[in-house]
C-alpha cells in the first residue's frame, strides 16, 4: 500500500519528540536566586554547612530550598532581595580563609528532572552581568620569562669561582657584567649550552665587559602565547568562586581576553578575583625545627627566608634560591603512588626547568623541598574619606615534602591527602597567572535589562511563530496544521539540544531561532506546492503525495547545505554574539530537516497514506 508509515518510523518520530521534550522541560521552571557557600581548598565540614543553615533559619526567611553538592551547599530564594540579605548574613558567619560565599542563579527544576536534564545557560544580554575586556601584561611575561635564567647565571658563576659579577635583568635584557674579558668569554659558553631560547650579545663598557641577551622571537612567540592561554585557564578557575554558572572567557587578538559573566551581581568582587596575580616557587626547605624557631625570634640566616605554611599557620625556613617557578610546569595531575598507595600530585616540567630540577636534587636526596604559593590581591580601603586600591601580596607554603630520589621532566609529591592533591594539582595547572592582566573595558548590564530582554526576545519568538502556524493552517489547511506541528516540535528540539549541549543562549540566539521558524516552514511550503502541482496534472492522491516529498527533497537539501555552510562560517570565525547566532542557526537548520521532511511524512502517511481519497485538504 502505498504511504504506509512502517512501525519504526512511527516509533523514532514518538521518542524523538517525547525525549526532545523532556530534555527542554526544564527550561520552563527557570531559575531560583541563590546564595553559594564552597571550600576554598578542601571540601566543607558538616560543621560549616550546619551553621549556615541554622543561620538562615533563624533569620526568618521563608520559603528556602537547601542542596547539598560536592563541595558546595545551596540555598535558594524566591527573590533577589532575600538572596542579598542572606549573602551579608552568610558572609558573617563563615570562615573566609576556608569557605567562599557568592551569588549565583540555580535550576528551578524538580529534584528528579534535575537528574535527567539541565537548562540552557542564559546569556549576559538575557540575564544581566558585567563585561570585562582584559589586556595581559606581555612585556611582563616576556622579562618573568628571561628571569628563570638568573639562577642559573648565578649558580654557574659561582660554579666556576667567578667573583664580583652583576647579574640581572636590566633595561628589558639579561644582564651579566664581568671585570675581564677572559671571564666573559668563559661564561658565555656556559651560558650558551643552557640557553638555548636566547639571543646573546657581548660589549665591553670602561673597565667592564658584558653578556647581554633576549629571547630569541620564536621564543618569545611561544611565551606571548602560553600567558595568554595560561591566563584563560587561570581566570576561569578564579570565576568559579564567584558562582557564575556558565562564564564567557575567550581570547580576542593576540593580547586580550573578553570575560563575561552573567548573573554577576557583586562586581567589586569579580574585578578583585580576576584582577589578583599569582606564581608558584619550588624552593629547598633550609635547616631544622631548630633553625625555624630560632627565626621566628627574627635569627633568620642569610640565606633563608621565613615562610607561614598555609594550613596551620606555623613557620618554616626555606631557601632564598628559586629551584623552578610555576610557569615552567607543563602538566600536573593528582592520582595514587603505586608505592605508598597514598595520594600523590604528578608533574612534568620544560626543559629548563627539569634541567635545573635535576641538578639541584641530584645534590638533595634525602632533603625535604617546599611549594611556595604567593598571590597579590587588591584590597579597599578607605582613606581620609576616599576609596582607595591597595595591594597586597601574600605567601604561603602549601605543601613539603621529602626528595625521594633524583627528579627531572616528571616527579611526584607526597603526603597529602586526596583533596588537597587535586587542590595542588589544580594550583599547579591553572593557580597562577602567568602574567599581570589590566581591566582595560568594563560594562554592566542590570538584571531588569536582562529580564527586558528576555521577555521582548521570547515575545518576539512566540508571535512569529503564531503568526507562521495561522497563515499555515489558513493557506493549507490540514497540510498546513501538520507543517505547524512540526513547527513546534523543531523549536522544542532546537531548545533540548542547546540543553544538552549546555549552550548559552543571547539575543542574537533568540534571532536564529527565529530565523529558523521560518526557514523551518519554508521546506514544507515546498513540499506541498509540489503536490498540488501534480494534483493538477492529474496524479493520484497517493501519488502526488510521494512525489511532493520525493522530488522537492533536492531544493529544499540545497537550500538548508548552503545555509549550513554560512553559519559554519559564521562559528568559526565570529565572537561572541556572532557564535551565539550562527549555533543556533546551525542547530535549526539541522532539525527542520528532520521535522520538515521526515516528521511530517510520518503525520501525513497517518493521515492519509493507503487511503482512496478523491481530495486532499491542502
Amino acid at each position: 500500500m502505498t504511504n504506509v508509515n512502517p512501525l519504526w518510523k512511527i516509533l523514532l518520530l514518538a521518542a524523538v519528540v517525547l525525549s526532545g521534550a523532556l530534555i527542554a522541560l526544564p527550561n520552563i521552571f527557570g531559575s531560583d536566586p541563590a546564595v553559594q557557600v564552597s571550600g576554598r581548598n578542601r571540601d566543607m565540614s558538616a560543621d560549616v554547612v550546619q551553621t549556615v543553615k541554622a543561620a538562615i533559619v533563624d533569620a526568618g526567611f521563608e520559603n528556602v530550598e537547601f542542596r547539598e553538592e560536592p563541595n558546595k551547599f545551596l540555598a535558594l530564594f524566591t527573590n533577589e532581595d532575600d538572596q542579598l540579605k542572606a549573602r551579608d548574613l552568610v558572609a558573617k558567619v563563615i570562615d573566609k580563609d576556608v569557605t567562599t560565599v557568592a551569588l549565583n542563579l540555580v535550576d528551578a527544576s524538580p529534584d528528579w528532572l534535575r537528574r535527567i536534564s539541565q537548562p540552557m545557560f542564559l546569556g549576559l544580554d538575557l540575564r544581566g552581568g558585567v563585561h570585562f575586556l582584559m589586556e595581559v601584561d606581555m612585556d611582563a611575561a616576556l622579562a618573568n620569562a628571561e628571569e628563570r635564567f638568573l639562577t642559573d647565571w648565578r649558580r654557574e658563576t659561582r660554579s666556576a669561582g667567578i667573583r664580583g659579577t652583576a647579574i640581572q635583568v636590566k633595561d628589558g635584557s639579561l644582564s651579566a657584567r664581568f671585570r675581564k674579558v677572559e671571564q666573559r668569554d668563559q661564561m658565555l659558553e656556559k651560558f650558551q649550552e643552557t640557553g638555548g631560547d636566547l639571543v646573546f650579545r657581548t660589549r665591553e663598557d670602561g673597565e667592564y665587559a658584558f653578556i647581554e641577551a633576549n629571547l630569541t622571537e620564536a621564543a618569545a612567540d611561544v611565551e606571548r602565547k602560553s600567558a595568554l592561554d595560561q591566563n584563560i585557564v587561570t581566570l576561569r578557575n578564579r570565576v568559579n568562586e564567584l558562582g557564575v554558572s556558565e562564564p564567557v572567557i575567550q581570547q580576542q587578538g593576540l593580547e586580550r581576553i573578553v570575560v563575561q559573566l552573567p548573573g554577576v551581581q557583586d562586581t567589586a568582587q569579580a574585578k578583585d578575583i580576576l584582577g589578583a596575580t599569582a606564581t608558584l616557587e619550588y624552593r629547598l626547605v633550609y635547616g631544622s625545627y631548630a633553625d625555624w624557631a630560632d627565626a621566628e625570634n627574627g635569627n633568620v640566616p642569610a640565606g633563608a627566608r621565613l615562610y607561614k605554611m598555609r594550613d596551620d599557620g606555623s613557620h618554616i625556613l626555606l631557601n632564598r634560591d628559586i629551584i623552578v617557578t610555576g610557569d615552567q610546569i607543563k602538566d600536573a595531575s593528582s592520582g595514587i603512588d603505586q608505592q605508598s598507595g597514598s595520594p600523590a600530585v604528578f608533574v612534568n616540567l620544560d626543559g629548563a626547568g627539569a634541567k635545573r630540577m635535576q641538578a639541584v636534587t641530584a645534590e638533595n636526596v634525602g632533603n625535604p623541598m617546599a611549594v611556595v604559593y604567593s598571590e597579590s590581591r587588591v584590597d579597599r580601603r578607605m582613606v581620609d574619606g576616599v576609596e582607595q586600591r591597595i595591594v597586597t601580596k601574600t605567601e604561603s607554603v602549601i605543601n613539603f615534602a621529602t626528595i625521594r630520589d633524583v627528579l627531572s621532566h616528571r616527579f611526584q609529591t607526597t603526603g597529602l591527602d586526596m583533596t588537597e592533591a587535586n587542590t595542588l594539582s589544580l594550583l599547579l595547572r591553572a593557580g597562577a597567572l602567568k602574567a599581570p592582566v589590566y581591566i582595560v573595558e568594563e560594562r554592566t548590564i542590570g538584571p531588569s535589562l536582562g529580564k527586558e530582554n528576555i521577555r521582548q526576545g521570547f515575545l518576539s519568538a512566540l508571535v512569529g511563530l503564531a503568526l507562521v502556524l495561522v497563515f499555515m493552517a489558513w493557506y493549507y489547511r490540514v497540510f498546513g496544521l501538520v507543517a505547524g506541528f512540526a513547527l513546534v516540535v523543531n523549536v522544542v528540539l532546537i531548545i533540548a539540544v542547546l540543553s544538552m549541549l549546555q549552550a548559552t543562549l543571547t539575543l542574537p540566539g533568540i534571532a536564529g531561532i527565529v530565523l529558523t521558524t521560518g526557514m523551518a516552514v519554508d521546506a514544507n511550503v515546498l513540499i506541498f506546492e509540489r503536490i498540488r502541482e501534480e494534483i493538477r496534472s492529474g496524479a493520484s492522491v497517493q501519488t502526488a503525495i510521494a512525489s511532493g516529498y520525493e522530488k522537492a527533497f533536492i531544493t529544499i537539501a540545497d537550500a538548508n547545505v548552503t545555509t549550513l555552510i554560512a553559519a559554519v562560517v559564521l562559528f568559526s570565525m565570529g565572537t561572541g554574539a556572532i557564535k551565539g547566532f550562527a549555533i543556533t542557526l546551525c542547530i535549526g537548520i539541522l532539525t527542520s530537516m528532520f521535522t520538515a521532511i521526515f516528521g511530517s511524512r510520518v503525520l501525513i502517511n497517518a493521515i492519509y497514506g493507503g487511503k482512496r481519497s478523491a481530495a486532499l485538504s491542502i
